[in-house]
């Protein structure tokens, strides 16, 4: 994974503080009396493989629940107040789940005393203030100017927004950041820009400027660009194995969704690729068939009564189907329960509307197109909690979808993408994505395609996760749905 380096010691130091914890407040029960010292038959040095297990697999799942509550980002890092209510939050989830895990795992012979529990919210709420928000921070603040904590940093782009962001980085230090300099095409090599900070050169030479700088993260903050030439600039920072930062008006609607990282109260995105795509691409395909087979299976009753009150609804089969463009611009048949009266031949009202939806980036209160007169009163229901999308689990079984992506787009809807917008087909397009859990109905066409590229840029088994979860009260709330 391409990440700073002090978010490694991080997690290898949340680690080691939250497992001495749970043995630490084993100990403890132990000098009290409350728990036997030593067990029979499994054990190692007196412990439990079970105890020792659980400590191993919850201490990993304490890096997920930080990274979820944003304590790897580094503003975050630096505030007290903002960690300590995030660890807090964090640890109460740790808890929590521990306490359904041991229920269901025969709970005294994993923790061995229910006392166990609170004393590890305690302890590890104790260690983490005095180790984490105590020591690691004063020593990330002491040792940030040196390697490998120290990020070298250029800025692309000199105008404004590029001067402001070099001015506040200037003087209002970030530690761990070493402003280098500037890179733009309308500035010779070497001219003054701000601050005493040059021109190093132009965007053509981002690999010579990265090799003889030792350049590790790129700012994007440039003033008038295209979406096209945005995107293109991104794909070359990376090829080139930058850390990347955006500050753009381009990509506003991902700080209003995600929680990002800031640079002195300026928002950036990071789009830095995380994970090789040619390991995880696989592990996704597998993920997806192991947890759609089971979720078929288990449904099936509940398919059989959708089944049925469509035939009441109105006449017409259960599945509709229909031709949509999938990974690369390839079409393929998509599956729906039918939530609309048929209408034979193309609804040309619809093709319209959703062309001019497209054409003019306006909300308009809503993302989805619909003609209401045909939506039948079981299709109200089914298209407002999304259970209309179940039977695309049959494309994911087939390979065509994924549970996660980007959503497919119609024929005419492909034809009428620019350039940069037929990148959100990039990879395998999914049930649900990011659209569907932060923007439903409420966000501009080109913002759609903005929060699927900012998926596609970050895309991880993690990310996949939340967006799994985070569908569910979507589905059940039936928020933006239409």
């Amino acid at each position: 994974m391409n990440l700073p380096w002090y978010k490694y010691y991080l997690a290898l130091g949340d680690f080691i503080i939250i497992l001495v914890s749970f043995f630490e407040s084993r100990l403890i029960l132990i000098l009290w009396g409350k728990i036997v010292s030593y067990q029979t038959h499994t054990n190692v040095f007196g412990v439990s493989y079970a105890f020792l297990i659980t400590s191993l697999i919850f201490s990993v799942v304490l890096i997920l629940l930080f990274q979820n509550f944003n304590l790897y980002k580094l503003h975050i890092f630096l505030s007290k107040s903002l960690q300590i209510s995030s660890i807090i939050r964090s640890l109460f989830y740790l808890i929590g789940l521990l306490i359904v895990f041991s229920f269901f795992f025969k709970y005294s012979y994993i923790v061995d005393s229910r006392s166990l529990v609170g004393l590890i919210f305690l302890t590890a709420l104790t260690n983490f203030f005095v180790f984490r928000i105590g020591l690691l921070r004063i020593l990330f603040i002491k040792f940030s100017n040196i390697k490998p904590l120290i990020r070298k940093t250029v800025i692309i782009g000199a105008g404004q927004s590029g001067k402001m962001m070099a001015a506040k980085l200037t003087y209002e230090e970030i530690h761990g950041l070493k402003l280098a300099g500037f890179i733009d095409d309308d500035y010779p090599e070497g001219d003054p820009i701000i601050s005493g900070l040059c021109n190093l050169g132009g965007t053509n030479e981002l690999e010579m400027i990265k090799k003889k700088y030792d350049i590790d993260e790129v700012i994007i903050a440039i003033d008038n660009i295209s979406y096209l030439n945005l995107l293109d600039l991104i794909y070359k920072c990376k090829k080139y194995n930058y850390n990347v930062k955006l500050n753009s008006r381009l990509f506003d609607i991902i700080p209003q969704k995600f929680e990002t990282e800031t640079y002195l109260d300026i928002p950036v995105v990071d789009l830095t690729t995380r994970l090789n795509n040619q390991v995880y691409l696989p592990f996704k395909r597998i993920f997806d068939f192991l947890a759609t087979f089971i979720g078929v299976t288990l449904l099936i009753p509940f398919f059989l009564i959708i089944a049925i009150l469509i035939k009441l609804s109105s006449k017409g089969p259960v599945l509709y189907k229909q031709t949509r463009i999938g990974k690369n611009g390839n079409p393929f048949l998509f599956y729906k329960f039918r939530s609309m009266k048929m209408n034979h031949g193309e609804d040309e009202e619809r093709k319209e509307n959703m062309i001019k939806f497209m054409k003019s980036n306006s909300s308009n209160g809503s993302a989805k197109v619909v003609n209401e007169k045909r939506v039948t009163w079981i299709g109200r229901f089914i298209r407002k909690t999304s259970i209309d999308e179940l039977p695309q689990l049959i494309n994911v079984l087939k390979g065509e979808m994924s549970l996660v992506g980007p959503r497919p787009c119609l024929p005419y809807e492909y034809e009428n993408y620019d350039e940069w917008q037929k990148r959100r087909l990039q990879v395998t397009p999914g049930c649900t994505g990011v659209w569907q859990v932060v923007g439903r109905s409420n966000v501009t066409f080109n913002d759609s395609v903005v929060l699927d590229l900012y998926y596609i840029n970050n895309m991880s088994p993690w990310f996949d996760l939340q967006l799994l979860f985070k569908t569910i009260p979507v589905m059940i709330y039936g928020k933006g749905g239409k």
